[in-house]
This record gives C-alpha cells, sequence and structure tokens, in this order.
C-alpha cells in the first residue's frame, strides 16, 4: 500500500520554497483540513530523480511516504512502512525485497551512508519523508541493486514557529516520549531542537529495546541560498539481540512458539552513531541552480550474542527440540564521508523546454571490526545429554523448555581474530538531460564511476559507465505514458576477488526494461500509476566445488543470472471529501534462470528466488469526522508464499491495523491496534538453522500529542 506517490523537491530550491514546503507539512497534520482528504496522504513534485518532476512527467516510478501517513500509522522504524510500497517486503532487519532482489541500500538527504549500519533498522522521529526510487538506479546513484533505493529526507529547521510533545503508553512495558522545538531564532536564523526516547519489551523472550535520539540543526538564508547545519546523536540498547529467527519445518510451521529467542540474557545488541551535516542549496544565476552536501558519520556497534548453528534431534524420533550455538563477540566501528553536489541549468532547444542536471558525489567508508567467537566443542552436546557438562561449554537450548542461564558467556574461551580493517571509495560524476515538448519529453543521462575496495591484504579498483533512456507521451494534460531503460552494477565483495578463487570478477550488473502509465482522474480526486516491467541481474558469482589450481581454494565463478518480471498498481483517491483510501498492488515472478547452488545464488534454475512473493497487496483507508473532530483508518497488508534461502517454505499471511484518532485545537489523542487478529506469521525466511523471522503479535497503544 502506498499513501502518497511523488516526493517533495530534494535538489535545487531557494530558501522561500523550502519555507513554503514546511508550512505545507504542518498544514495537512491537522484533521479538519481544506480541500480534499486526499491532501492528507499525497505530495507534490520529486526530485528524487534528480530533477523536479510532477506525477505526470516522470519517466520512473518514486513511492514517497509522507508525515501524515507516517503518524496515522503509528510507524516508528522503517519496517512499519515496508507495507506502503507496491513491490517492497521484509528480507531481513533494515534488508527488504525490492521488485524481486534483496536490497539493503539506504541514503540520507541524497547522500550515500546509513547511520543504524546494517542491523539496526533506521528509526522515523527525524525523518519528514521516505522516498523510494523503483529499479536500477545505477546512472542516478552509482553502485546499487537493480530493485531500488530508499532515500530517507530528515527533518530541517524552519522560520514558521513550532513546538511539539508527545507521550505514549502501550503494550509490553511500552513507553516513551519526545518534545520537538522549531522556528525563527534571528532574522533569517532558524534553529530545531528535539529529543525523543522510547523502550518497550518485543515478542521475543528476555528481549527489549531502548531507543534515544537526539536532533539538532540550525540553517541561515542568504540572499541567493540556503546554509543547513545538523548534528543527530542515535542510541540503541537491544537486549538479548542480535535477533535470528525462530526454526521451522518445510512446511513453514514454526517448531516452538514464535517467541522463543536463541541469545541468552545476557546478549545484547548495543549502537551508538553520531551524524554531522550541512548543505547549501541555491541559484547562481536565474538559469542555474545548485544543491551540495556533506555527511560524516561516526557509527560503533557492540554485539554479544548467541548464533545458531545446528538443529538437533537428540533422542532419534524425528523431532528437532534443540539449537547447538557459537557465541560471539563483536566490535565495529565505522566512519563514513559522503558528499554531493547537484547543478540544473534550465535552456530551450530544438522548440523543448531543456533541463540538465549535472554533477559528482563521493563516498569514503572505513570499518574497523574486533570479532570473536567460542564455538561449540563436538562433544559438548554428549556431555550436555548425559548431565556432565563443563561450565565452559556453550550448552544447545531447547526449543521446548529453554534452559537460559546454564551456559555461562563469562566463561567462553573466546578467540579473537586480528583486528579486520575493511575500506570502500565510491568516485562518480553525471549528466542527466530532460527535452520537453507539449506532448514529448526526451530524458538521456550517462554516469562514470570509480570504485576502490580493501579488506585486510586484498584490494580490487575498477569503473563503470551507466546509463539510462526514458521518454513521456502525453495523450492528455492528465494522462501520460512512459518508458525507460536504464541499469545498475554492484563492485564484487573484495574477498571474492582473490586470485586463489579465479578473482578478479566483473560486477554484478542489472538492467530494467519498464512501461507504465500515470494519470489524475476525476477532477484530480484519484492518482493512478501502473507499471510493467523486466530486470535481469548477471554475474552473480557461484561456488563451482573445484579446485583446478590445487591452491586449497574452491573457485567461483559468474555465471549467475535472475531475471524478474512485474506489474504494479498503486492508487490514492477520495471516495468523498473526508474519505480517503490508497491502495497498492504488486505481481512479481523473480526466478533463477542461469546458474546453480552455490554461494551466489543458493537455490535451482527455475525456482523462484528467496524472499520475492508472487503477489502484494496493501492497502490504507481514513475516514474523518471533521465536526466530531474525530478519523477512523484501517490499513491491511497480504504477502504471497515465498521461500526462505534454504528453500524452505515462507507462508502468506495478511495483516489488519487500526487507528482511532481524536483532534481538536492543539490537542491530538491516537489510538493504535497492531495486528488486529493476533495473525500467528513469518515475515521472510532465512535459512534453516537460523529459522524464519516471526511477525510481531497483536499490540495497542495511545499516543497524546500536544502543539503550542
Amino acid at each position: 500500500m502506498i499513501a502518497a506517490i511523488l516526493s517533495t523537491p530534494t535538489f535545487a530550491q531557494n530558501s522561500s520554497e523550502l519555507s513554503e514546503d514546511k508550512q505545507a507539512q504542518q498544514d495537512i497534520e491537522v484533521i479538519s483540513v481544506t480541500g480534499r482528504a486526499v491532501n492528507l496522504y499525497r505530495n507534490g513534485d520529486s526530485a528524487t530523480g534528480k530533477l523536479i518532476t510532477d506525477p505526470l512527467n516522470s519517466t520512473q516510478m518514486i513511492s514517497s511516504i509522507n508525515e501524515s501517513l507516517i503518524r496515522d500509522q503509528g510507524a516508528r522504524d522503517a519496517k512499519d512502512l515496508y507495507r506502503n510500497i507496491a513491490g517492497v517486503s521484509q528480507f531481513s532487519y533494515a534488508g527488504v525485497t525490492a521488485r524481486g532482489f534483496r536490497q539493503e541500500e539506504i541514503y540520507f538527504d541524497g547522500l550515500r551512508g546509513d547511520p543504524y549500519v546494517g542491523f539496526n533498522v533506521p528509526q522515523l522521529f527525524n525523518v519528514e519523508r521516505v522516498d523510494f526510487l523503483k529499479g536500477p538506479a545505477g546512472m542516478l546513484y552509482g553502485p546499487g541493486a537493480p530493485g531500488g533505493l530508499f532515500n530517507y529526507v530528515t527533518k530541517k529547521p524552519s522560520s514558521e514557529f513550532r513546538a511539539q510533545g508527545r507521550i505514549i503508553a502501550g503494550t509490553d512495558s511500552r513507553f516513551g516520549g519526545s518534545l520537538e522545538l522549531n522556528g525563527e531564532i534571528a532574522d533569517k536564523q532558524n534553529a530545531r531542537v528535539a529529543v525523543f526516547h522510547e523502550q518497550q519489551d518485543t515478542h521475543r523472550v528476555h528481549s527489549d529495546s531502548e531507543v534515544t535520539i537526539v536532533d539538532t540543526g540550525y540553517s541561515l538564508e542568504l540572499q541567493d541560498s540556503l546554509l543547513t547545519l545538523q548534528y543527530t546523536h542515535y542510541q540503541q540498547d537491544l537486549a538479548a539481540n542480535r535477533l535470528r529467527g525462530v526454526p521451522v519445518d518445510d512446511n513453514g510451521n514454526f517448531l516452538t512458539g514464535t517467541d522463543w529467542n536463541h541469545n541468552e540474557p545476557s546478549d545484547f545488541l548495543n549502537m551508538r552513531s553520531d551524524v554531522l551535516q550541512a548543505s547549501l542549496v541555491g541559484h547562481l544565476t536565474g538559469q542555474l541552480s545548485y544543491d551540495a552536501a556533506i555527511r560524516y558519520i561516526d557509527n560503533e556497534q557492540e554485539q554479544n550474542y548467541h548464533e545458531p548453528r545446528a538443529l538437533i534431534d537428540s533422542n532419534g524420533d524425528g523431532q528437532i527440540d534443540l539449537v547447538g550455538r557459537e557465541f560471539r563477540d563483536q566490535l565495529r566501528e565505522q566512519q563514513q564521508l559522503s558528499f554531493g553536489i547537484n547543478f540544473v541549468y534550465e535552456s530551450q532547444l530544438l522548440g523543448a523546454e531543456q533541463r540538465t542536471a549535472f554533477g559528482g558525489d563521493y563516498y569514503q567508508g572505513e570499518e574497523d571490526a574486533l570479532l570473536g567467537g567460542a564455538k561449540f566443542s563436538k562433544d559438548h552436546i554428549k556431555r550436555y545429554l548425559s548431565n556432565s557438562s563443563l561450565d565452559s561449554d556453550i550448552l544447545p537450548l531447547s526449543l521446548f523448555k529453554p534452559n537460559y542461564g546454564k551456559t555461562q558467556s563469562n566463561k567462553y574461551d573466546v578467540k579473537f581474530r586480528p583486528k579486520r580493517n575493511t575500506e570502500q571509495e565510491r568516485t562518480g560524476a553525471y549528466v542527466l538531460n530532460e527535452l520537453a515538448w507539449q506532448q514529448f519529453t526526451l530524458v538521456t543521462g550517462v554516469r562514470f564511476d570509480q570504485f576502490d575496495d580493501t579488506s585486510g591484504t586484498v584490494s580490487f579498483d575498477d569503473n563503470n559507465v551507466s546509463y539510462r533512456l526514458g521518454g513521456i507521451f502525453k495523450a492528455t494534460d492528465n494522462i501520460s505514458f512512459y518508458a525507460q531503460w536504464a541499469d545498475s552494477y554492484e563492485p564484487q565483495g573484495v574477498g571474492s576477488q582473490n586470485e586463489l578463487v579465479g578473482g578478479p570478477f566483473e560486477p554484478t550488473t542489472g538492467t530494467i526494461v519498464e512501461a507504465g502509465l500515470n494519470a489524475e482522474l476525476f477532477d484530480d480526486t484519484m492518482l493512478l500509476r501502473v507499471s510493467t516491467y523486466q530486470i535481469k541481474r548477471q554475474n552473480l558469482l557461484q561456488a563451482t566445488g573445484l579446485d583446478p589450481e590445487g591452491d586449497g581454494e574452491d573457485n567461483l565463478a559468474a555465471v549467475g543470472e535472475v531475471t524478474s518480471d512485474g506489474v504494479e498498481v498503486e492508487v490514492i483517491a477520495d471516495i468523498t471529501p473526508d474519505w480517503v483510501v490508497s491502495a497498492a498492488y504488486a505481481y512479481n515472478d523473480a526466478q533463477i534462470t542461469k546458474g546453480a547452488g552455490g554461494s551466489g545464488i543458493r537455490n535451482n534454475v527455475g525456482d523462484r528466488f528467496a524472499n520475492a512473493p508472487k503477489n502484494q497487496l496493501g492497502f490504507w483507508t481514513r475516514y474523518q469526522l471533521p465536526e466530531q473532530h474525530l478519523a477512523f483508518a484501517l490499513g491491511g497488508n497480504y504477502v504471497d508464499e515465498q521461500l526462505s534461502l534454504s528453500g524452505q517454505k515462507v507462508k502468506s499471511y495478511f495483516v489488519a491495523d487500526a487507528s482511532i484518532i481524536f483532534e481538536v485545537d492543539d490537542y491530538k489523542v491516537m489510538f493504535r491496534i497492531d495486528n488486529l487478529f493476533d495473525k500467528e506469521y513469518a515475515e521472510s525466511g532465512f535459512i534453516d538453522r537460523t529459522g524464519h523471522f516471526p511477525g510481531k503479535p497483536r499490540s495497542a497503544f495511545v499516543e497524546f500529542t500536544y502543539n503550542w
């Protein structure tokens, strides 16, 4: 389900436009809005494609979720929003399946780099909008998966004074609150100060979450530009984490309760991240505008957890009843530096309005990791079962009567590897040109990328050229047809470039052919978008099982290919002036078409790709009663059957949610129920020893908001 299709501009806006956009975001939070209800969730133009574009003049799909929908759904982290985007479903942690492919690339404010880094899911407190750019985006953003990419647009200071406080309480000992202050502090100088804290238990035994975000910003309006400075501190403390799944049988049935946890109560995943960002937006001339930004991220993650390593049938009755585990003690420190600048030049050529975007970006990421582990000994199971285990053993955990606390982490013989250093460097430059006649629009683009990866003593560098071609035919003022061809690439993991395994290898590549329809119908009360596409992803590495050189390392070969065919339909419409419905349907058939087995593609030719459902259907509907200051909202999410990485079935599921909102003057109260019918389900599957990721059972909360 998608609530709004297009985003507000990110690039090439002047300061007055930014202030107007911020005011618009404030206006739509009021329940008694003027105009149609559709304005609650529908965004305006988008610049995620480097050129500011309205819905009827886009050659690619950009799904956008605005702050009103985030608030109505009570969303706290990115996982709460995946159902709102056609073709996107959960894979693992912050990773998703997008148009059939695993996708983990995350951008903030148009810059590469994720302050949450991998196993921590992005929180939404300081996020104004979430954009998802669908399909290969190599020409626009460089290396990435062919399914698309996320861009989180953070909240910025504005001149309009705004103060907002929130308090939340709910099931699972959930409690928290936030405070946001925003406004002018001096002539043409604006500031934002905000803090958020929330804690709660989770549905997995011993597991809980505590999140703190401190977000600050300062902006200065210059004569022809706007300077914005931001600092954000993120802190997540997750007890009894990192969380894997719950074991299942081959038919996707959980072998035990979905609250089962493979971790000990003393395990944890703690994350700290500090982000500094500066941006400058403005005009050099009446025809030339620019948007430049730089960001530095300093991140640290510390983890102690028990990794499932073996499923055990202890008495030979054919039923798995124990899980063998190993202990992992990890410290990861990462620094990321991102820079990007985008220029837009407007002119006329061949009787058409011409816009040319050109610019470049740079990314450098460095990770120092100290990884330690204590594996269970080969005879630990026997000693445990004979009731003669040693204190230093990592005891297996029962699926039915978990014996937490019997194994003692402080007595493990932990072996640490030498500190591992990994570096990534990405440099890119691009040109994107648009020629717009009255009925036809032609878009062409090209990008050059240089990448350099190092891990320990292994290093590899190469370059790539990406292209994009798109066109639009406007049948009427309100109906247009579009088509595009574009490509993408991803460098192979630097460890796979070792000559001992057959490296170096060319990057994994992806191409798309897409066509679609964009229409505003019924006096602009309905926005309809339809697309059909085929994506081919090639050069996936496969393990050959052969060692022709006799060097003790089995060779890899780049022979894999996956083909993804799909259709997507997205609608947001008014039923009445006070009743809005947003819905999205996605059909996707992602199949392995070349290669078999191995590390690149885990299933066989002809099989569906892992965690890629054929059908998805999501909706969100809100009916408001302005005179009573009430609104009622209901949403649903259907995800078709999937396969895990090990080929185990992941059952289809449908989950419904509901909200009741009361708002009068400066007060707002929302009552929210998630998983209304308490459905037991798996969001996705991983490998058999780690199981499927269980969805959350029914939960509820009340949130009180006051604005002044």
